[in-house]
């Protein structure tokens, strides 16, 4: 197994219909939304370049073909790009990962398409590599102030994750980042609608989930507000 999270490939799963966020959604694909007078993958990428990550594999599929024709294979910005395509149906979060899988190696991050997380990608790399479990989620303290709480984690464990039950101790919410190791996705169906959340559900049931408690808020552009409040944000402090 690699011990170097530096090399490690970044998949971003952009290939969903953003349908809260139409009109605006109907022509541009989520990751080319403008967000203070770029793309917002433009932000996305310098952010993931700063980090220490240059090898990226995007799980696309509505409106992808933009997003090859804008970036191609990424060496204008000094990074490798490659792309996976859903293809005629969409697979889901969890399936478009199992269908990028040939792409991805042995082990790889996992961000969402609509997450800007100024945070320390290699340090929570290396956590998750001398970890030894199958997988990693981010967490964040959230107590339902950006979105509903999904996570019980207490003794630096997660006991439980649930985006549809919730229970009363759940006071963190995923944060949009994770790590997996290829075998994590091991006896999911190829080829079907998987959800991710489906997968990490599993990976906690069977004590195979880190969790990494992360102490600064997180950014996305999955709904109207967070895209407002990035633009602004991007804006006032040029943080990318």
């Amino acid at each position: 197994m690699n011990h170097d999270p530096s090399t490690l490939p970044v998949a971003l799963l952009a290939g969903g219909l953003a349908t809260r966020l139409r009109p605006i959604t109907e022509k541009v694909p989520k990751l080319l939304i403008e967000v203070a007078g770029e793309p917002f993958f433009s932000h996305q990428l310098r952010l993931l370049k700063k980090a220490g990550l240059t090898r990226l594999v995007l799980c696309v599929g509505y409106l992808g073909e933009k997003i090859v024709e804008l970036y191609g294979d990424g060496s204008k910005w000094g990074v490798q790009i490659e792309y996976s395509f859903d293809g005629p149906k969409l697979l889901g979060t969890g399936g478009a990962l199992i269908q990028a899988l040939p792409k991805l190696g042995d082990a790889f991050y996992v961000l969402y398409g609509d997450s800007y997380l100024p945070i320390d990608y290699l340090g929570i790399g290396d956590f998750f590599l001398k970890s030894g479990k199958l997988g990693l989620m981010t967490v964040y303290e959230n107590h339902e102030l950006y979105d509903a709480s999904n996570v019980w984690f207490a003794g630096n464990e997660i006991r439980v994750y649930d985006k549809k039950h919730k229970v009363p101790q759940m006071h963190h919410i995923d944060y949009g980042l994770g790590l997996l190791k290829a075998r994590a996705l091991d006896g999911w169906p190829r080829d079907a609608v998987v959800d991710l959340a489906d997968v990490y559900k599993k990976l906690v049931g069977e004590k195979q989930l880190a969790g990494y408690e992360i102490a600064e808020r997180f950014y996305e552009i999955g709904s109207h507000a967070g895209l407002n409040e990035l633009d602004a944000l991007l804006r006032t402090h040029k943080m990318s």
